[in-house]
């Protein structure tokens, strides 16, 4: 059993008091608000929310929960603190962390007091960031050392509102952020009862995770949207259509293509995009996010070559030309636009391809490439570290096993990797440089 102050006892708060009450920690709320701290104090939610009053009760009556106005006394009688308090979007969009840092400060000046370490955990959703500037707060308000008198986790939550003590205990996942072992061990504990993957991370992942989970699911309700409005205009049944979308488990609803890296090419994504759009076009259906999706895919290649200019040099290497590993297709392929603008820059190129290498060799589609890049075949090598050893820049569109041996044996050329190797060998190594990553 772990003691526990949480501190704002809204929404996140009064949940999580409720669920660690469930899970069987001793929990202690603090809040501003005095009259959510009398409700607490009673074992009644502050909220409205499926199963929550059943749930405080029993851990109320189990004598698990209760509640003070007091951020010391809260302090004093826990050993982890959770920082549930609301980050609202200011004007401009950022969110305003103000009232969080105004509780943090309340810790700080409890654990000055204390003598045990302390663990302050942040649920609330907050800029990256900010589990740094948590702990420089408490180490000058508290004169504490973090690491040695306390520490700060990244700790987000995933709640659903309707089904917020549910998502709780049953959670696809559970995200600790932190560098302190002591810290990472106190609360695997404390999860323990939840049964799902407790996944160590990162501060600033643990940080941004809630915005790009959010702003995802965002972005599939919109996309939803769009699509059922060109459905509607085409008498098509668009429930049927996102049933069979979602049926796909194999690309659709999967991890596939959720890799930052290089752009997209080849010969259906870019059409078929094309031709949706013109559909909506032609039916008078505005789909701002279906047309905006072939030039967030251009700005990214400008992003590259915004990156080669900045790297200055004047002999580039690419390794991949074709749309991906594995083909020999040229077409609407990211790469040969790269390559296009690399040399339109006015910078010497060398390219390999090992299968347009294969189709030259083997004469399978030799019409092909001369239609289509004849400017480019008298660039292609044979010979991957002949490209790299010729180069000051060589950019990497294509996983290549020969590559990381590269990097390590001419450490005076900058490789820019659009794939990620993966190889933690050569990652840090100063003459590497993920895109993305």
């Amino acid at each position: 059993m772990a003691s526990i102050s949480v501190f704002g006892l809204g929404y996140v708060g009064c949940v999580g008091i409720a669920c660690l009450a469930k899970l069987g920690h001793r929990v202690i709320g603090c809040d501003v608000d005095f009259n959510k701290v009398s409700r607490v104090a009673m074992g009644l939610p502050t909220i409205v929310e499926r199963d929550i009053d059943e749930v405080m009760q029993e851990g109320f009556k189990a004598g698990l929960i209760s509640a003070t106005s007091s951020a010391e006394e809260a302090v004093l009688k826990s050993e982890i603190s959770f920082l549930c308090v609301g980050t609202p979007n200011a004007p401009d969009g950022r969110l305003d962390t103000s009232f969080l840092m105004s509780a943090v400060k309340s810790i700080a000046g409890a654990i000055r007091s204390k003598s045990t370490f302390h663990i302050v955990v942040i649920r609330s959703t907050v800029p990256p960031g900010t589990n740094a500037a948590v702990s420089e707060l408490i180490e000058k308000v508290s004169g504490k050392r973090e690491g040695i008198n306390f520490t700060v986790v990244s700790n987000p939550e995933f709640l659903r509102e309707g089904m917020a003590v549910s998502d709780f205990l049953n959670p696809p996942i559970t995200v600790i952020g932190s560098r302190n072992r002591r810290a990472l061990n106190k609360l695997k504990e404390m999860y323990l009862g939840l049964g799902s993957d407790v996944v160590e991370v990162d501060p600033k992942v643990a940080e941004i995770i809630k915005f790009v989970n959010n702003s995802y699911h965002a972005l599939k309700v919109a996309f939803g949207n769009e699509i059922g409005a060109i459905c509607k205009k085409l008498d098509i049944d668009s429930h049927q259509v996102m049933d069979l979308f979602c049926r796909d488990t194999q690309l659709n609803i999967s991890p596939y293509y959720f890799k930052p890296g290089f752009a997209y090419g080849g010969s259906c994504l870019p059409k078929d995009l094309r031709g949706l759009n013109f559909l909506a076009e032609s039916n008078q259906v505005e789909t701002p996010i279906l047309g905006s999706i072939e030039n967030s895919n251009n700005l990214h290649i400008h992003r590259v070559l915004e990156r080669v200019q900045q790297i200055g040099v004047r002999s580039v290497g690419i390794v991949g030309l074709t749309f991906k590993a594995g083909t020999d297709d040229l077409r609407n392929s990211a790469a040969i636009r790269l390559a296009e603008a690399v040399l339109g820059k006015g910078c010497t190129l060398r390219i390999y391809d090992r299968y347009l290498n294969i189709a030259r060799e083997k004469e399978t589609n030799l019409n092909e490439l001369n239609k289509r890049i004849p400017h480019l075949l008298p660039l292609l090598d044979k010979d991957v570290e002949s490209v790299v050893s010729k180069t000051s820049l060589v950019i990497v569109t294509v996983k290549n096993p020969e590559i990381p041996d590269l990097i390590r044996k001419y450490p005076e050329i900058h490789f820019l990797d659009l794939v990620r190797l993966k190889d933690p060998t050569v990652e840090t190594l100063p003459n590497y440089e993920g895109f993305c990553w």
